[in-house]
């Protein structure tokens, strides 16, 4: 049964008559603002899963679990005039802002392939077990429906303990699915904004693609967050390949404080719908963001391009070509923007 769980909601007629209702579904589907081919067809997949399966797995993960800081409530949530956040790995981020406590895409399970006959094991041990120290969160945000971003096994344990969520159109069904009542859920199309109190928050374009099974691709949409107050601007890139739209985010809601930039699982077979290293820190530059983080890496192994720390490094090369701030803040560490963070951390295990 949990096997069949893991796929989420169907998509059904009522469904697609709401999605019909998006300027971004046309021709059966959600597209991207610009011509993307995914980088591989179904024809294409036997190849990929041999390299995936057959490449030297030599640096790919670490050779010991990576370290998470244990959570610490009153840390977390003391007093401050600045956002604050924790990473977790891949695309989990921990925010505290205005007082309201924000996790987005918090996929903390152990296997980022759960309906494959192999396992894609996480770097660090245990990590759902955060969740049982975490207090209560205000708002989850979901960028897409992605395995590695939306994890049925963390949405059982956090929907007990979760007052609303905000995620990509299309995403509700399979919150629905799982148990989480429709009244807390509000979609998201692009460019749409809502406010949590006083923090404005704006779904962004990103250049990718959707769904969890064989017959729901491009079924929901996919994006990132961007969080407004009167003290700070910041955003999360989401998953996608580079673009025109990085600058249209900078020209409609920037420039930010702080951004966390998608990179990491980037592959010439899949160029177009991830960013490399040296993209992200461009993509940054175009939607003026002032300082950075590369995250959708530590996480899991999920390209065969490149070892788990070369994104950060890659990213850091980059970054400091163009001349822009970065951190590189440890699993678990809370931070803020103004941190001083830029040790290389990895370099221990890699």
């Amino acid at each position: 049964m949990t096997f069949f769980k893991q796929f989420g909601g169907k998509v059904n007629d009522d469904l697609i008559g709401q999605y019909e209702q998006s300027e971004n579904w046309r021709d059966g589907k959600f597209q991207n603002l610009e011509l993307t081919s995914m980088g591989a067809g179904l024809w294409d997949l036997p190849r990929i899963i041999y390299k995936q399966l057959a490449s030297d797995r030599t640096g790919r993960e670490p050779e010991t679990p990576l370290p998470v800081q244990p959570f610490t409530v009153n840390e977390f949530t003391a007093t401050s005039d600045k956002a604050r956040f924790i990473w977790y790995g891949h695309s989990v981020v921990f925010i505290r802002m205005q007082g309201k406590n924000m996790l987005i895409d918090p996929m903390l399970g152990p296997d980022t392939t759960p309906i494959a006959p192999t396992t894609t094991k996480r770097f660090s041990e245990n990590t759902l077990s955060l969740i049982d120290d975490f207090p209560e969160i205000d708002l989850i945000l979901l960028t897409h429906d992605h395995y590695d971003h939306l994890d049925y096994a963390s949405i059982q344990k956090l929907k007990h303990k979760t007052g609303r969520y905000f995620v990509a159109l299309g995403v509700k069904r399979h919150l629905v699915s799982w148990g989480i009542a429709p009244d807390k859920i509000t979609e998201f199309d692009w460019w749409e904004t809502r406010n949590l109190d006083n923090i404005e928050i704006t779904f962004t374009p990103t250049r990718h693609f959707s769904g969890r099974g064989l017959t729901d691709r491009m079924k929901s949409l996919w994006g990132g967050w961007v969080f407004k107050t009167p003290a700070e601007n910041i955003w999360f890139s989401g998953d996608g390949g580079y673009g025109s739209h990085f600058r249209e985010v900078g020209r409609r809601l920037g420039p930010f404080d702080f951004a966390f930039m998608e990179c990491g699982q980037y592959n010439d077979d899949w160029h177009l719908i991830h960013l490399f290293p040296e993209e992200a820190v461009q993509a940054a530059l175009d939607a003026g963001a002032k300082k950075i983080m590369p995250v959708h890496w530590a996480g899991f192994a999920l390209s065969y391009q490149h070892t788990w720390w070369e994104p950060a490094e890659a990213f850091v090369q980059a970054a400091d070509e163009e001349n822009i701030d970065y951190l590189l803040p440890p699993l678990g560490h809370l931070f803020d923007a103004s941190s001083r963070l830029v040790e290389r951390w990895w370099k221990v295990g890699s």
